[in-house]
């Protein structure tokens, strides 16, 4: 029974889709939409991108420093544990998954929203292609803007390290310098990246699609919404196992 659930879902997030990618019938109109959602999901959660990246950045570069580094290590291994940490997994996938509590469930309220209250039964009668009109913007914005903040995470990560390191004086700047310098792969910013497209298309793609299948009122409005964060956290965890096996 919870299998043939699944495959219903499916079935109907794969139809969504299948509307949802399709070439816009007005451009302009389309440009401003998606300039808004730019602006709504990317640019309004820079600030907490930074936040959280600078703190985790600081608190791994003591951790390391203080719990792990001994006699035995070099002085520079904290920073180089901190690159690779905010590298290979912090920025890129469990930023994602703190941005699909934020901006996941505020796609899939907004739409559920505009469900329950008929504005999409509306563009429906008047002929719009109300999937391809609502969903591909904010699709293409997070496409947009997600590999930007993942860049901004990595950055803002590497401005804690060096916080400890002139603030708490936990480690030098030059051991902290030459750590982040040491045995540097650039692919793995990269491979970052890569990984932070397909993460935000399953944020965005799944949240809409709780969102817009809402039935019912504002109860379920909510319950959607923390689905589509769930739904969405639990793919990306699996997606993240398999494109680190393939990208590695």
């Amino acid at each position: 029974m919870l299998i043939y659930r699944w495959l219903v879902a499916l079935g109907r997030y794969l139809r969504l889709m299948g509307r949802t990618l399709t070439v816009p019938d007005r451009l302009r109109m389309f440009g401003r939409q998606y300039y808004q959602e730019i602006i709504q999901l990317g640019v309004n959660s820079i600030g907490i991108v930074l936040l959280i990246s600078f703190f985790i950045g600081a608190v791994i570069c003591i951790q390391i420093k203080v719990n792990i580094q001994s006699a035995w290590m070099p002085f520079w291994v904290s920073g180089y544990t901190t690159r690779e940490i905010m590298l290979l997994e912090f920025s890129s996938s469990i930023m994602c998954l703190i941005l699909s509590g934020k901006v996941g469930s505020n796609i899939a309220s907004e739409l559920g929203t505009m469900r329950v209250t008929q504005q999409i039964d509306a563009l429906e009668i008047m002929g719009v292609n109300s999937a391809n009109y609502l969903i591909l913007p904010k699709i293409l914005a997070m496409l947009t803007v997600i590999p930007c903040l993942v860049t901004f995470s990595v950055g803002s990560g590497i401005l804690g390290a060096y916080a400890t390191a002139y603030i708490g004086h936990i480690i030098t700047p030059a051991d902290l310098t030459a750590g982040l310098q040491h045995d540097f792969t650039q692919w793995f910013f990269w491979m970052g990246v890569i990984k932070s497209f397909f993460f935000a298309f399953i944020i965005a793609s799944v949240s809409s699609y709780y969102g817009y299948t809402v039935r019912g009122g504002s109860v379920e409005v909510g319950k959607a919404s923390t689905d589509a964060v769930v739904t969405s956290s639990v793919l990306i965890l699996f997606s993240d196992m398999f494109l680190t096996q393939m990208l590695s």
